[in-house]
């Protein structure tokens, strides 16, 4: 993975000015926000949910837990962690307001609505005070934030001492040949998909380059401990198609 300068960053493959980049990826998820979900089942044939009920697993939601969910988008993760907790309090946080509006629309048409809030906000600058939160989730969303750094440094300030942070991200696998295998799949299947079924190719061009920008597992583990968590640690999904990160605010 390159190094980018102080001034600039990646959006997929492209450099460009790290102070237009959160724009740009607004930009992204305002476009396919009301095709975000169908997308999601498309692309991964339907894993991502099996990727999901995993995190759940490790996490292990307890009743009457505080959930941040940081990019949390249409509400997938916070809706699984009340379901699983069976009382307690879920906010969603994300940058782009459409996201928020769609997952409004699902928590309305499950009762969920007293259980949940609904924040427009910037993962690198939360607005939220220190140590409100148990549990801190971001899905698929962690590899868009422009400064990875600043990011877990948020979520370390919002966790209340013993609180979790939980990451599920696409990943790298440690197989060469699948490596290669999957890469064709992305790059030539899952644009086109967008094209056809979101009519936005150029966005989901970006997301498949935004992968291949990511940390692998132990660059990531790495800077989650640098961020001061403690026993930090992951599991591969799907031989490292997916991976989930866990730290503790010891």
């Amino acid at each position: 993975m390159t190094q980018d300068s102080p001034e600039t960053t990646h959006f997929g493959f492209q450099t460009v000015p790290e102070a237009e980049k959160a724009g740009m990826v607004h930009g992204v998820f305002t476009r396919v926000a009301n095709r975000y979900d169908v997308m999601n089942d498309v692309m991964s044939m339907g894993i991502h949910r099996l990727w999901k009920d995993a995190m759940m697993d490790w996490l292990a939601p307890r009743p009457g837990q505080r959930l941040l969910d940081v990019a949390g988008g249409t509400g997938d993760i916070a809706f699984r962690f009340l379901g699983r907790a069976r009382s307690g309090h879920a906010t969603v946080c994300d940058m782009t307001e459409q996201m928020l509006v769609e997952g409004r629309k699902r928590a309305e048409a499950g009762n969920l609505t007293a259980q949940l809030d609904w924040v427009v906000g910037d993962a690198m600058a939360l607005p939220f005070a220190g140590a409100s939160f148990d549990v801190y989730t971001i899905s698929f969303g962690i590899r868009n934030v422009t400064r990875i750094a600043d990011a877990l440094a948020e979520a370390y300030r919002v966790l209340r001492p013993g609180g979790r942070l939980m990451v599920l991200e696409f990943s790298q696998l440690p197989n060469p040949a699948l490596q290669w295998a999957y890469d064709r799949y992305s790059f030539n299947v899952i644009p086109l998909m967008g094209q056809v079924i979101a009519g936005d190719r150029p966005s989901y061009q970006y997301l498949v380059e935004s992968i291949r920008r990511f940390p692998d597992q132990e660059t990531f583990a790495a800077m989650i401990r640098r961020a001061g968590f403690g026993q930090v640690s992951y599991r591969n999904l799907s031989m490292g198609i997916a991976a989930l990160h866990s730290g503790w605010k010891i």
